[in-house]
């Protein structure tokens, strides 16, 4: 049913003609001289569910861990370095905040997701990406119901955050409002198109109005698709943002998806990538002396050490274990999606 809450991960998130394409696709079997990483072959083209209705599908990749080595040691195929050099080179370069030869690797993917998670992707800007077009076909009636568990109160600390979950009673209200709202628009999208399968006006006493003007009044739980295609250093950018627990629940869901793809994919990458990027700590040149004051022995106060209260609040968190970086959370990249 569209917009249910706890959709099993084998329900129809794929068309009919799109599982006949993956059924195809995986049946082909073909022969080349560029690398290939098996634990990624074994998912290639198929759905990894997401949320209710939401998947994630590895269309296409180009590289790998050795790839990212080669470059940064501009020579020519694998060489004779043992695996233990490699991780060192690919550790030194994640260690020391090197890009390009991160952007050597590029991964093409296939994404369904609600309209209000795409808007927050797409300040991604360093992709290719080629939508769904609503004004060239007709959206599924799918749209996105979160889990009551996943509905809360306005964070009293963090404006773009959520505070303490809503009890079960609130929630459900909260379910049947939405529900009610997208199963409205949908059928006032349906009626202002008045178009049946076969393209012919179901009501033959008045005409339908353009699909690019039916599409309005829709809410921004429905679910779009895209192609995203980008390379492996701006994958991690990614990951690294929507993947942090000050991230968006429905975003972080697909970041968590796309974190568990690079270590299929580019496992030495990844496993840098998650002791110095997501597991690490940025300081801040304050922040920074605080620390060596303290473990110098004074006793130190956010006064003391000429810290907001806010930034003494996050440097005691990220001592304590609760957080990654120095900075108020997970800021939008260019906005404030």
């Amino acid at each position: 049913m569209a917009g249910s809450t706890h959709a099993s991960d084998d329900a129809p998130r794929l068309t009919p003609e799109q599982r006949a394409e993956v059924d195809t696709l995986r049946a082909e079997c073909t022969s080349t001289r560029r690398a290939t990483v098996a634990a990624l072959e074994e998912i290639l083209y198929e759905p990894l569910p997401v949320l209710d209705h939401g998947l994630v599908r590895v269309i296409d990749y180009m590289g790998d861990d050795a790839a990212v080595v080669q470059a940064a040691r501009v020579s020519y195929g694998r060489g004779t370095r043992r695996q233990r050099d490699d991780q060192g080179l690919i550790n030194y370069l994640m260690r020391n905040w090197h890009t390009s030869p991160f952007e050597m690797c590029e991964i093409k993917l296939h994404v369904k997701l609600p309209i209000f998670v795409a808007r927050q992707w797409i300040r991604h800007r360093t992709a290719n990406v080629n939508e769904y077009s609503a004004r060239y076909s007709i959206l599924d009636n799918e749209f996105y119901i979160p889990d009551a568990a996943n509905i809360a109160v306005q964070s009293s600390t963090n404006r773009q955050g959520r505070g303490e979950t809503l009890g079960a009673q609130q929630a459900r209200r909260v379910q049947a409002i939405l529900r009610e709202d997208a199963e409205r628009a949908y059928a006032n999208y349906d009626a202002l198109l008045n178009e049946g399968p076969d393209g012919a006006p179901r009501d033959p006493s008045y005409d339908g109005v353009a699909r690019e003007l039916a599409r309005m009044n829709l809410s921004l739980n429905f679910y779009t698709q895209w192609y995203w295609k980008t390379d492996l250093h701006n994958l991690m950018h990614f990951v690294r943002l929507r993947a942090d627990a000050h991230a968006q629940y429905e975003i972080r869901v697909y970041a968590d998806i796309l974190s568990d793809v690079m270590a299929r994919w580019v496992p030495m990458t990844h496993r840098a990538f998650v002791n110095y990027r997501q597991g690490g700590a940025q300081l801040s040149q304050q922040s920074l002396e605080a620390v060596r004051r303290m473990l110098a022995g004074e006793k130190l106060t956010a006064k003391a050490a000429g810290m907001s209260p806010g930034e003494w609040r996050e440097l005691q968190a990220l001592l304590a274990g609760g957080a990654q970086q120095i900075g108020g959370g997970v800021p939008e990249p260019e906005g404030d999606a």
